[in-house]
């Protein structure tokens, strides 16, 4: 079978800023023609980190809490009906994430988390890449994803890798 890990992404494409992810922050995600199109608003409720992710009307699409008390690093995602928790893996000298999505279709990010460049797969395929490469502009990278995925989920997960490969 052939997947999309052999061919450019076709999606959309957006704008985030780097490790400014703070409990009370709040940023935006732009999209590929530098409009707000998603905000990720920072909460400190009840001793986790909570971040929002909201439409530009401020609409709620996703919840990310730190999963406190774990063995492990979790971080659980929930947007819309679908919950995932994302947990953090060391594979060698690099971070390695694994993304369970309730219902099946699990994602795992891969590759230099540390650096932004990065793929989440589903089933072997690349959905979506992470890359700072493809901006001028220092602590900003850019998250692309294939067609027909759930875009606040994806970038609900790179908001979780981003906070975790911090800590």
């Amino acid at each position: 079978m052939l997947g999309l890990r052999n061919h450019k992404l076709d999606g959309p494409t957006f704008q985030m800023r780097e490790k400014i992810f703070a409990i009370g922050d709040d940023f935006w995600i732009e999209d590929s023609d530098g409009n707000r199109v998603y905000k990720v608003n920072g909460k400190a409720a009840r001793m986790r980190d909570t971040f929002i992710l909201e439409d530009a009307r401020g609409n709620e699409l996703s919840k990310i809490q730190e999963k406190v008390l774990s063995v492990r690093d979790k971080m659980v995602i929930e947007s819309g009906s679908t919950k995932a928790v994302v947990h953090k893996r060391l594979i060698g000298i690099r971070d390695h994430f694994v993304i369970e999505v309730d219902g099946g279709g699990d994602l795992k990010a891969h590759g230099n988390i540390v650096d932004h460049e990065y793929e989440i797969e589903r089933d072997g395929d690349k959905i979506a890449e992470v890359s700072k490469k493809w901006f001028r502009v220092r602590d900003t990278y850019g998250v692309q994803l294939a067609q027909g995925q759930d875009v606040p989920l994806i970038l609900a997960v790179t908001v979780c890798v981003d906070q975790m490969a911090r800590g």
